[in-house]
């Protein structure tokens, strides 16, 4: 008698150990690269961390403190944990630290610990500095400068200190760029001892929103979520065509919901999916490729989006579940085109799924798992309510902490609880470093006024065209995230971009939504594409040539930005003078077009409709989807012409093949 697999065995037999996602992990993201340290100083980094998040916890609790005093120890615990958890090169990781290292974790602690000590004389004597205040705030732009280096990249560094240098040589600078040029110490004591620098908007939000969701994320990970999101999808649509990878596409969203990384992601729900995706047939390069697709998405999925989603809130001033809420039919247009590419691609080459007999139970797992969902659900409903992300974030972590005690697999005890306080600020790292390093170039653009004269300077190299002007800045986007993180890009680009696509015309949620999606899908962009480079790690692909199909499959991703700009009604903004009814009619009518035009974008790059395209046919297939995705009662029409008439030919074609077969037969 054959044995029935139990539930799940076939995700068991294909997943990958700890170790190899660890070494694909450390290998393209920087945050995973670091010192695993023994002795007493992993035990000082453990409590350091441990005592970093429940400040954060009481912050939520019982309200911030003022600003320096809550921002500088938010930014000094950070620098510190840096120099102490990651090496100078990340090819030289090993478990001791040099002594170098430590003196630079010390200056980090005594450049945030002098906002503490004088934080009253600060506040006095603001705008009189004196050679003090000047050594301790170029140590401290000096220790963010290096600390980026390590963990956020060189590209990011490199941008700094060019904004740095443009500060003090202003005059030497050309044109509209040129000022009289700022003192070492003028730059200096504003980028740290001042709140529009260092210490600015992007460090005020994740010193508050950011880091809680990052703990939030990591104490939800610890009840097994993640798993069991994989296993349900898995087991919903593995058994249908092309089934593993629409499990993937499914998975991804949901968890990247709350991991906010698109390379941690890819190598999280990937080292099942990837593995899957190769068994029923699918080419190594696209199995990585849908992965990395999916996982680059989450970012931009709500009700948990990525970090620079925060940021975006204290730039544009307005709440948060608005934010959410606006990007939610462009993230489901995204996916849409994801799960039709692997549909039609299974079509094509005929890859069907797995025997639902080896595949998990969904109908179970969701039955004893389902209060897994609990605190997630709990977040949305205080978002949506009114309620403060901190505090919707607190009461997460706290839901988190209860479902788990349900089940005994999943009950936190009160090591793994501290665990995952220590975890949590880890993870917190990146963004924090991303965020500083932003706020030196964001400190040099307000204080020099770079900002309006770039807006400008854009404009005019566009020729007054908001269609170049989006181009470019799509370009610039796309290029900066090839190396500097989702955040920083974002910061970066809200301050220089965005200005001048508002000044064009275009609705500010929809210039800063412009400039955060294209930030993002830089990770699946060649030829730098970290999350699709993270995939063929996995997959054991050719990474560029993944990185080019993970392109083709989050096509749609740099159209749907390009349609809200100019269209911000796919973005829930209601155009003057339009009734409720009729703005909820027209709405409907966008989303199911642009999702049908989805579909003609999946065929088109795919090669498959009703059967293989001809080239003629896929080039009108994506006319089609084009049209259909931009809302308008002349572009749908026409739309829907080119693509009914597609699909007459294609089933004319089947049709006269199955009759030329049958007289053979």
């Amino acid at each position: 008698m054959v044995e029935r697999p139990n539930e799940g065995n076939i995700l068991n037999t294909v997943r990958l150990n700890e170790n190899e996602s660890g070494e694909i992990l450390a290998k393209f993201d920087r945050e995973f690269a670091y010192r695993r340290l023994k002795g007493p100083v992993a035990k000082f980094v453990f409590l350091l961390a441990v005592a970093w998040s429940l400040v954060q916890l009481y912050t939520a609790a019982f309200g911030v403190f003022p600003s320096t005093l809550q921002r500088a120890p938010h930014v000094g615990a950070a620098l510190v944990m840096i120099f102490l958890l990651y090496p100078a090169r990340k090819k030289v990781i090993h478990d001791r630290i040099p002594w170098y290292d430590y003196i630079l974790a010390f200056l980090g602690f005594v450049a945030a610990a002098y906002h503490v000590v004088f934080y009253k004389e600060l506040v006095w004597r603001a705008g009189v500095y004196n050679t003090t205040d000047m050594i301790i705030s170029v140590i401290a732009v000096l220790l963010i400068l290096e600390a980026a280096r390590r963990l956020a990249g060189p590209v990011i560094v490199c941008l700094a200190v060019f904004f740095l240098c443009y500060g003090y040589f202003g005059l030497y600078f050309p044109s509209f760029m040129r000022h009289p040029g700022l003192s070492i110490k003028r730059i200096a004591v504003f980028q740290w001892l001042g709140t529009e620098g260092i210490l600015g908007t992007p460090i005020q939000v994740s010193s508050t929103f950011i880091f809680l969701f990052i703990l939030f994320a990591t104490f939800l990970s610890k009840t097994g979520i993640g798993d069991w999101i994989t296993n349900l999808a898995v087991g919903l649509t593995g058994n249908k065509i092309g089934g593993p990878a629409k499990a993937a596409v499914i998975a991804s969203a949901v968890e990247g919901t709350v991991s906010g990384s698109s390379v941690a992601n890819t190598v999280g729900s990937g080292s099942i999916t990837i593995p899957l995706m190769k068994s029923i047939g699918y080419r190594k390069e696209f199995a990585g490729a849908v992965e990395a697709a999916a996982s680059t998405g989450g970012q931009i999925m709500p009700p948990v989006m990525g970090a620079a989603a925060f940021v975006m809130v204290e730039f544009l001033n307005i709440p948060y579940i608005t934010i959410a809420i606006s990007a939610a039919i462009p993230a489901i247009l995204y996916f849409t085109g994801i799960f039709i590419t692997v549909h039609y691609e299974a079509k094509r080459t005929g890859l069907l799924g797995i025997p639902k007999e080896k595949l998990p139970d969904w109908k179970q797992l969701l039955k004893q798992r389902w209060f897994l969902s609990i605190p997630l659900l709990g977040m949305i409903y205080l978002l949506g309510k009114g309620y403060t992300p901190m505090l919707a974030a607190l009461v997460g972590i706290m839901l988190s902490i209860g479902v788990s005690m349900i089940l005994k697999d999943t009950r936190m005890s009160l090591n793994d609880i501290i665990d995952g306080l220590a975890e949590g600020a880890r993870s917190a790292l990146p963004v924090v470093v991303s965020c500083a390093t932003a706020g030196i170039i964001v400190g040099i653009v307000t204080l020099t006024g770079l900002g309006m004269k770039m807006s400008g300077g854009l404009i005019r190299l566009a020729g007054g065209s908001v269609y170049l002007t989006m181009f470019l800045t799509m370009l610039g986007s796309l290029i900066l995230g090839m190396g500097v993180p989702t955040t920083a890009n974002y910061i970066i680009q809200a301050t220089v971009s965005a200005p001048a696509l508002v000044l064009l015309g275009v609705h500010p949620l929809a210039a800063h939504l412009f400039v955060f999606y294209f930030g993002i899908v830089a990770d699946i962009t060649p030829p730098v594409a970290l999350a699709a480079f993270a995939g063929a790690g996995i997959a054991k692909a050719n990474p560029f040539k993944t990185g080019v199909e993970a392109f083709k499959l989050g096509f749609a991703a740099y159209l749907v930005p390009y349609i809200f700009a100019l269209s911000p009604i796919l973005i829930l903004v209601r155009p003057e003078g339009l009734s409720t009814p009729m703005f909820i009619v027209r709405v409907l009518i966008a989303v199911a077009t642009a999702v049908i035009g989805m579909i003609c974008i999946g065929a088109s790059t795919t090669g498959y409709f009703v059967t293989n395209d001809k080239w003629y046919e896929r080039i009108l297939l994506f006319i089609a989807g084009v049209s259909l995705i931009h809302p308008g009662i002349q572009t749908d029409i026409f739309g829907s012409v080119v693509l009914a008439g597609t699909w007459f030919v294609q089933k004319a074609r089947v049709k006269r093949k199955a009759v030329a077969q049958w007289t053979q037969q």
